[in-house]
């Protein structure tokens, strides 16, 4: 080749590298620098653009790894095998526990969440949360036998003392199922606690309690008031409603063996106080209940923390076989606490309600019955102890594997590997940092703790704004966000990134910022793996009822019953199109408060909006009526004043009705929505 053709060749290649190079390096780290609202994050396309691609895609799935993620288990009456709920995988694995092999890997489905085991070992029962049913399982075979439907979104699960029935928590519709086991099939559903999870049968099979997780809706202002409903479980009615006051997320319960006490873990949330006490200690406690089963039958609360240091997000709990202690697990801080039972007995004997009310928020009461802290692997969850009471096992939800702890000793042995991916993922990364308070003051809590499975917590706070007691917002629901940026009530907010980054460290945690591969890796898990579960309850396979469709007409409507046109800007689908039911652009409603700030609102979507009570920017509406029936009547937050109460009901019913979008909106849209 000609020599002056040569240089020519490479003269314009270095030419057009340092055209694409310094005005396209600009370019870049204007648009990085815009999203991450910090001037030195790392400038790589790959920590945004090719992690956050949709894990049913070819480059998603080639990213993403098929992991187990142990929840829930149950362990066989002779020790030899343990049932493990393997909640990712949809499926029940047995695994030996003297080989520490999975022999068997048995498809259940979708979203499994408890197991239990029938007296004689010969069968498990699997509740499979987003397929409301519970299969029965042929443990000999290892084969699906029977499924049987149960209400909407079954979680914790429990047989009757004579295995004649099996009670079936439904924690999407608050109620429990009754199935009679010969019949295999649902004969009674009783009304239960908010948003349920946890079940326990009292020993002598008399009583059985359901837990709630989610507080009465009530105004801001108002202290938190959880219920647990208790059952007649040999009549199967309904016995009473406790309320627990100050405390909501109360995941699980057990009894002790003798029957005088029932337990429960539990969150003492601060909700009320502005945001800055963090730094106090004063924004989230954690700990259990305890009911008193004889005597004043008083209920009374017990923290986990300590000074200085929080043991977040309290998911399971067990007593062991002599009823001298209670293990509990922390999700947030990788631990499991070892309480004491004796010395909460003394202490229940020798101190007033008055004064254990007084103690339920003191950090260093602790000491008294905290007997031992034991590390765990990842995000602890389900526990159970050996029929001998010698082992407890700890489902390590995030580590794929199964911790064992020496219940004599309090120590750690070799964990049960599961056999998942040895490579964690930047998702599953993601989702390890989503889980844990090690980034918040003291680890006073995690991103799980105000958004539970990934939700959330149905509660207002106070955000503190320029102004103490200003700016009291609802959490909003982190379920499929990816496509709905700007992000934040009033929008400011143009990114995960942003959220979860300066804003996350600057107003919630107090402390310093996640480091930027942390950032990476919870911004990729959030905007491509938390997804909803499907609207089984309002629609469950794309069919509108007769309801729902005048419901549609009414939210497509240009017109009122008086024939009178709508403005646009009045009509319910001008904000809220399809497929997101967001136009992206900000909104006044006429629903600010006294102490707002003067601001728009970011118009939210409304995919799965049945589930994320109460509703408005401040959570004043209880229920979706409430909306226009309370804080609707100046037409501002669309025109609806001319409908009839039966055309209202059809628009609620449609709006239930309205689920997972499927179709996705370009890129490029959505970063512009969010400028």
């Amino acid at each position: 080749m000609n020599r002056n053709k040569l240089f020519f060749i490479l003269g314009f290649i270095v030419l057009f590298s340092l055209i694409i190079y310094f005005p396209g390096r600009q370019k870049a780290r204007q648009h990085v620098n815009y999203m991450t609202a910090v001037e030195d994050h790392p400038l790589k396309c790959t920590s945004c653009h090719l992690h956050m691609i949709d894990k049913d895609k070819p480059i998603g799935k080639w990213l993403s790894e098929d992991y187990y993620s142990p929840f829930n288990l149950a362990v066989s009456s002779n020790g030899q095998k343990l049932y493990v709920v393997a909640q990712d995988a949809n499926e029940l694995l047995v695994v030996d526990a003297n080989s520490k092999k999975v022999e068997k890997h048995i498809a259940v489905g979708e979203f499994p969440h408890s197991v239990v085991l029938s007296g004689n070992g010969s069968k498990a029962y699997v509740s499979n949360q987003w397929s409301d049913n519970v299969m029965v399982v042929d443990l000999t075979s290892g084969v699906v036998t029977d499924t049987i439907q149960t209400g909407n979104g079954p979680s914790g699960i429990m047989l009757s003392s004579d295995e004649k029935y099996l009670y079936v928590v439904n924690t999407f519709a608050s109620d429990l199922t009754v199935i009679d086991l010969e019949k295999k099939q649902e004969i009674r559903r009783l009304p239960a606690a908010n948003n349920p999870t946890g079940i326990v049968l009292s020993p002598n099979g008399s009583k059985l309690y359901v837990s709630g997780r989610r507080a009465h809706m009530v105004p801001f202002g108002e202290p938190t008031i959880t219920d647990i409903t208790e059952f007649d479980s040999e009549r199967n009615i309904v016995r009473n409603t406790l309320n627990v006051h100050d405390a909501y997320l109360m995941e699980n319960m057990a009894f002790t063996p003798d029957g005088k006490l029932a337990l429960m873990s539990l969150i003492r949330p601060k909700n009320l106080l502005p945001t800055v006490q963090v730094e106090r200690g004063w924004m989230m406690n954690h700990g259990f209940g305890v009911i008193e089963q004889t005597g004043k039958q008083r209920i009374i609360q017990f923290l986990l923390d300590e000074p200085n240091s929080y043991y977040s997000d309290p998911f399971d709990i067990v007593v062991s076989k002599d009823g001298k202690r209670a293990f509990i697990s922390s999700s947030g801080v990788n631990h499991i606490s070892v309480v004491n039972l004796d010395s909460i007995r003394l202490i229940l004997d020798k101190y007033s309600e008055e004064e254990l009310n007084y103690l339920a928020n003191d950090l260093s009461f602790s000491r008294h019955y905290i007997e031992k802290r034991i590390s765990t692997g990842a995000a602890p969850k389900g526990l159970t102890l050996s029929n001998d009471g010698t082992r407890l096992y700890v489902a390590n939800q995030l580590d794929d594997e199964l911790g064992v702890i020496d219940v004599q000793k309090l120590e750690n042995l070799d964990p049960i590997d599961l056999g998942g991916p040895k490579k964690i993922s930047v998702t599953r990364r993601g989702r390890q940092v989503f889980v844990n308070a090690g980034g918040t003051f003291q680890h006073q809590y995690s991103c799980y703790t105000c958004h539970p499975d990934y939700h959330e917590d149905g509660l207002v706070y106070n955000m503190a704004g320029k102004d103490m007691g200003r700016n009291v917002t609802n959490t909003q629901s982190l379920r499929e966000i990816n496509h709905t940026a700007p992000f934040k009530w009033n929008g400011k907010n143009q990114s995960v990134y942003k959220q979860d980054g300066m804003r996350f460290s600057t107003v919630l945690t107090r402390t310093e910022a996640f480091s930027y591969p942390d950032l990476d890796a919870l911004a990729s898990f959030i905007m491509t793996d938390i997804k909803n579960p499907p609207n089984l309850m309002y629609n469950a396979n794309g069919e509108l009822t007769a309801s729902q469709k005048r419901g549609k007409e009414i939210f497509e409507r240009t017109e009122d019953n008086f024939g009178k046109e709508i403005p646009e800007n009045g009509r319910c689908v001008t904000c809220h199109p399809a497929p997101y039911f967001t136009n992206f652009k900000f909104a006044d409603v006429g629903t600010l408060a006294e102490t707002d700030d003067t601001i728009q609102f970011d118009t939210p979507h409304l995919n799965n909006i049945f589930a994320s009570a109460p509703y408005l920017h401040d959570g004043r509406a209880t229920t979706l009526e409430e909306i226009w029936t309370l804080y609707g009547g100046d037409d501002e937050h669309g025109v609806v004043n001319d409908m009839t109460k039966m055309q209202l009901n059809d628009l609620v019913n449609y709006l239930k009705s309205i689920r997972t979008a499927k179709l996705k909106m370009p890129e490029e849209k959505v970063l512009k929505a969010g400028m």
